[in-house]
């Protein structure tokens, strides 16, 4: 069966049931992109309606200024910790951070190692050795200042372990 609209196209030659099979199948095809997209349609439209039930567009612009007001509240709130931290950090290296105590026996004699030396150094190993001396006559305590790690007056062997034990 010719038709004069195919002969017209340049058509004429093909059988129209070739014709209408490929027109059904790409039929079909549509059909089924457009099961696809309603499916998707109806997928995306039960979200949106779950993220706006209860809400209108200015309550909901509300909610948005609200949460760039918290960001920017939290932001200044990490701003202020981030100083915080630093003058804390800088306040650290002068409190005493390093101690080393040795006991000893200052006199052979007394036994018990009552005697003690305690070294206390901040972050700069700047700070004091005590040391106390123990004898049967009473106790007997002094200090010997500490500057970057090293002490102008000389020390004793048990000042100068307790010194290293500190310093690590």
């Amino acid at each position: 069966m010719n038709s004069e609209f195919l002969t017209m196209i340049g058509l004429g030659g093909i059988d129209i049931g070739y014709i209408l099979v490929g027109i059904t199948a790409v039929l079909l095809i549509l059909l089924i992109m457009l099961i696809v997209l309603i499916v998707k349609y109806t997928k995306v439209k039960k979200r949106y309606d779950r993220f706006m039930r209860g809400k209108n567009a200015s309550s909901l612009e509300e909610n948005i200024r609200g949460v760039f007001e918290d960001m920017k509240m939290l932001k200044n709130n990490v701003e202020k910790n981030k100083k915080d931290l630093r003058m804390l950090n800088k306040n650290m290296e002068r409190t005493f951070q390093k101690m080393g105590i040795v006991k000893y026996d200052a006199f052979n004699t007394m036994g018990g190692q009552l005697s003690f030396s305690l070294a206390l150094l901040d972050g700069n190993d700047d700070g004091f050795i005590i040391n106390s001396v123990h004898s049967s006559e009473g106790c007997y305590s002094y200090t010997k200042e500490i500057k970057g790690g090293t002490s102008s007056i000389t020390l004793g062997q048990e000042e100068q372990r307790a010194l290293d034990e500190a310093i690590g």
